[in-house]
């Protein structure tokens, strides 16, 4: 255990934070009750709230971005609400918020969190455990240092 998660301190704005907050507590209480699916789940809606608020708190740098998402017919960049969690990880860190390894481990993250479709996790055969579950959080306890290093600005 580094330490308790906290969501406070990235300048995100006051209405998401509690929700995020609520989110973290939720996840903490998964973990220590056994729930190890659910603990993954929520960490990686936790990460995913948070570089979105993020991304929403730098739109013109994540939208400038090489990695940020375009429309197959246009080329545009796609709306941030039509933004995957891979998207937002790539994108994060090519605008520097978040650490190579960070990107990394977030991105084993959200293939544990996309075991929320039932069938996925049948085919995979995927039964998790309180380990798998206590990574998850190491690894958005390294995403929130990193993005608190900066209050969530562009560096």
């Amino acid at each position: 255990d580094f330490g308790a998660i906290s969501v406070e301190g990235i300048g995100l704005d006051p209405a998401i934070e509690t929700i995020l907050a609520a989110r973290v507590k939720e996840a903490v209480e998964c973990v220590a009750s056994g729930s190890s699916l659910s603990a993954i789940f929520m960490c990686g809606s936790v990460l995913e709230g948070i570089l979105l608020a993020v991304a929403l708190k730098n739109p013109a740098e994540f939208n400038r971005a090489s990695a940020s998402p375009k429309q197959k017919d246009t080329g545009k960049v796609r709306s941030f609400h039509e933004w995957t969690l891979a998207n937002l990880i790539d994108t994060a860190h090519e605008v520097g918020v978040l650490r190579l390894d960070v990107k990394k481990f977030s991105h084993a993250v959200r293939d544990f969190r996309n075991y929320i479709h039932p069938y996925e996790q049948m085919a995979s055969n995927f039964h998790p455990d309180q380990h798998t579950s206590q990574i998850c959080m190491q690894v958005l306890r390294a995403a929130l240092v990193g993005l608190k290093a900066n209050r969530g600005m562009i560096p």
